[in-house]
């Protein structure tokens, strides 16, 4: 378990992270989402004792990260893949870590299996590929058995076979009782993975709650509706709060109300209905409902190619 309590960070005069409270639970894949600047990237650095708090404190597994006699048994973390000697080959780089913590060799031929690196092991880690370098750092985070694992963007770099790893991966491992922390900047494959959702925006924790909590908290009720009279029903539903918007001859989408409002209108006034789907909100609109006053770096489209107005990361 990974547990937060004020957590600050602050540069000079601005503050990354200001007063966070959270807990990742075990057993359970926590995504963690936030837009470029949001302070992500500062908590993470935090958690793993490589950035001290201003105030504040985040716990591992009870104790704080530096106060680990075996950190790598306790805590893994993927949070630069490129943070690796050049000229050492994979498996001498898993070694070099293993001797740290007397980890048996066993183990380094384990994890580069699970990873898929037995191809490429005895080759040196300058000539991996991004996704290759991805699979070490994952397999470094596993060398110890940790019970906590920290993953910062794991599918970067990735084909979609290795997306579909990384996923089913931290589902098994969660399945086993573990803390899975993981960050993703892909919206999809985060609804598909995470159990859980914390969100940040301006170093402030703007969400944290189950995701289908989340997707159905922010997002309207859609349906989209079929019918003969598509004029007429979009005058009936036409109120406060409701949006009906015209997909196609007899194909209308609407917005703020449910499929028995919609059905309910239309049998009081013999409008003929022929399809009621519920559309369900995606996370991304979720999302992008969540974050919209916090973004700190935007974007404009003008005429031709869209110029970004400021740039940065975290």
């Amino acid at each position: 378990m990974i547990e937060a309590k004020g957590l600050t960070k602050v540069y000079g005069d601005k503050t990354a992270v200001g007063g966070v409270s959270f807990t990742v639970q075990a057993g359970q894949v926590t995504g963690f989402l936030g837009p470029n600047g949001a302070g992500k990237s500062t908590t993470m650095r935090m958690i793993m004792g490589l950035d001290a708090p201003t105030a504040g404190s985040v716990t591992v597994n009870g104790v704080p990260f530096a106060k680990h006699v075996a950190p790598l048994r306790e805590i893994g973390a993927l949070l630069d893949a490129k943070a690796v000697h050049a000229s050492r080959t994979a498996y001498n780089h898993l070694l070099a870590m293993a001797a740290t913590h007397s980890i048996p060799k066993k183990r380094i031929h384990e994890v580069i299996e699970m990873t898929g690196l037995g191809d490429v092991a005895k080759k040196k880690v300058k000539g991996f590929s991004l996704g290759m370098g991805q699979r070490l750092g994952i397999a470094a985070a596993l060398l110890g058995d940790p019970q906590t694992i920290i993953l910062d963007e794991p599918v970067n770099g990735l084909d979609p076979e290795g997306v579909v790893w990384v996923r089913n991966l931290v589902k098994y491992l969660a399945s086993e009782g573990r803390t899975v922390f993981l960050s993703s900047h892909l919206m999809s494959e985060m609804a598909l993975t995470a159990d859980h959702l914390i969100v940040i925006g301006r170093g402030k924790i703007i969400a944290d709650a189950p995701i289908r909590d989340i997707i159905t908290g922010k997002g309207h009720a859609r349906t989209r509706v079929r019918t003969d009279q598509p004029e007429r029903l979009m005058q009936l539903l036409a109120a406060n709060g409701v949006s009906v918007e015209a997909q196609d001859r007899e194909l209308l989408e609407v917005t703020g109300l449910d499929p028995r409002g919609i059905a309910r209108a239309a049998l009081d006034h013999q409008v003929m209905v022929y399809e009621l789907t519920p559309l369900q909100a995606s996370l991304e609109e979720a999302y992008m409902e969540l974050t919209k006053d916090e973004v700190e770096y935007h974007s404009h489209i003008t005429t031709g190619a869209p110029v970004s107005a400021q740039a940065g990361g975290n």
